[in-house]
């Protein structure tokens, strides 16, 4: 009698720039599992799937919009985006906002989500991008166990941040250098030059 072996699952990250096979629908099946059990994304119910895939289509025509997939043998099962200031907003082009980081429920336990997001903190370095910031509702423990593990440093809550089944939830704010000489740097500026007063 031969012994059963356990499938080892592949794991892939990636930046997304066009769709291939079945992309669009595994990313929107994926992005739908997350908003039901009650992931972030905005969403709180997910929204029709022709909704959903225009959405999608229209993130990779955002130049200032890099999306970011981890697969699960192939298929695409978490994402996030690395989303830079518009060009007209230099005195914010040192930093960049991770969003709409999901991993669908069947796909967790894996390490995607971790994955994901040291792929998105090496793009942004990549792109002289010295800070990330983002902002969570606080009910997402996981989520905020991963980057506070990661070495985010929460500066704020919005105790009004989102409303889910008629209750408000609070929302924390947080930051991250990714270069410790741009972090000594902007620390220093800001206690030397700590700007005019209104």
């Amino acid at each position: 009698m031969g012994v059963a072996s356990a499938h080892t699952p592949t794991i892939s990250v990636e930046r997304l720039t066009r769709f291939d096979h079945n992309d669009l629908a595994d990313l929107s099946d994926a992005a739908d599992a997350a908003i039901d059990a009650g992931g972030g994304f905005g969403w709180v119910k997910p929204p029709p799937r022709h909704v959903f895939e225009s959405y999608w289509k229209g993130v990779l025509l955002v130049p200032e919009r890099h999306l970011f997939v981890g697969r699960l043998d192939g298929s695409i099962a978490a994402a996030a985006q690395l989303v830079r200031p518009t060009r007209n907003n230099e005195a914010q082009a040192f930093s960049a906002q991770l969003m709409h980081h999901f991993v669908a429920p069947w796909a967790r336990g894996h390490g995607l989500a971790k994955l994901v997001t040291l792929a998105v903190e090496q793009a942004a370095r990549d792109n002289a991008i010295s800070m990330i910031n983002l902002d969570i509702r606080e009910t997402q423990i996981a989520a905020i166990q991963l980057y506070e593990g990661l070495g985010y440093t929460r500066w704020g809550v919005h105790p009004h941040y989102a409303k889910v089944d008629g209750r408000m939830i609070r929302g924390f704010y947080y930051h991250k250098f990714l270069d410790p000489e741009a972090e000594a740097a902007l620390s220093k500026a800001a206690l030397t030059n700590p700007g005019d007063t209104p």
